[in-house]
């Protein structure tokens, strides 16, 4: 990373104070992918910041560049999703999405497609209501993106096709066949759902309901823990209240 100042677009992944007057915040940027920076004043200055630094907000911002914490010399916000924030099921989804970008992608590597990803899925609930069907259509694209998809026409351990029986969820969060494994199943149904996500380019258009969901979820947290490498705060919450 090269430290002179620059133009950059991001969403704001975490943030939090440091000492009297600053911040210190994680952003997922489409020029640099991941980068942690350090906002100099940003609680007293409204004219470099405004309430452009709150979670999940789309920015733009003028950024130095540099290796570990780099410097946020002022931001602008693009969006501030007002329909989320004024929904708890929304917001605790949002949050999730986030802290999922935080955790899963490596930091200072550009992926534009993530971050085009990330931002359809807040727009998609700023203006409708959170369902556990887009968040997981989210999860298998994320996962995809980031080179972690399940394989899913096929067992991971032998290669064998999945028939009409399906598969099960091996604790590493891929699907084996039954012969090679023993797990939670999964139905060729949610498995051909979850085939479906990957082909389609937005949100709302594929529906997972009733037992396909339960099935896919089994799958996506399974390889999202894996790879996450920790337990999500903000799936904790989203399971407790059932959002």
């Amino acid at each position: 990373m090269r430290g002179n100042p620059e133009k950059v677009r991001g969403i704001v992944l975490s943030a939090f104070d440091y000492g009297e007057s600053d911040r210190i915040v994680s952003l997922f940027t489409i020029e640099h992918g991941r980068v942690k920076a350090f906002a100099r004043g940003a609680r007293k200055s409204r004219r470099r910041f405004g309430h452009a630094l709150e979670v999940f907000s789309r920015i733009e911002a003028e950024l130095r560049l540099k290796v570990g914490l780099c410097n946020l010399q002022e931001a602008m916000a693009d969006k501030t999703f007002i329909g989320i924030r004024s929904d708890l099921a929304k917001i605790c989804n949002a949050m999730y999405a986030c802290e999922a970008a935080e955790c899963m992608t490596p930091e200072g590597h550009p992926l534009p497609r993530f971050y085009r990803l990330l931002s359809s899925y807040l727009d998609h609930l700023d203006s409708e209501a959170a369902t556990e069907s887009d968040r997981r259509f989210f999860e298998v694209n994320m996962l995809n993106i980031l080179g972690y998809r399940p394989r899913l026409d096929g067992c991971a351990c032998c290669g064998a096709k999945f028939g009409a029986s399906g598969a099960v969820v091996s604790a590493r969060g891929e699907l084996v066949c039954k012969g090679c494994g023993e797990g939670r199943s999964i139905d060729a149904g949610a498995i051909s759902l979850l085939s479906e996500s990957l082909a389609k380019g937005r949100f709302g258009v594929v529906r997972f309901a009733g037992e396909e969901l339960m099935q896919a979820g089994v799958l996506l947290d399974s390889a999202i823990a894996e790879h996450a490498g920790k337990r999500l705060k903000s799936l904790e919450f989203i399971r407790q209240n059932r959002f």
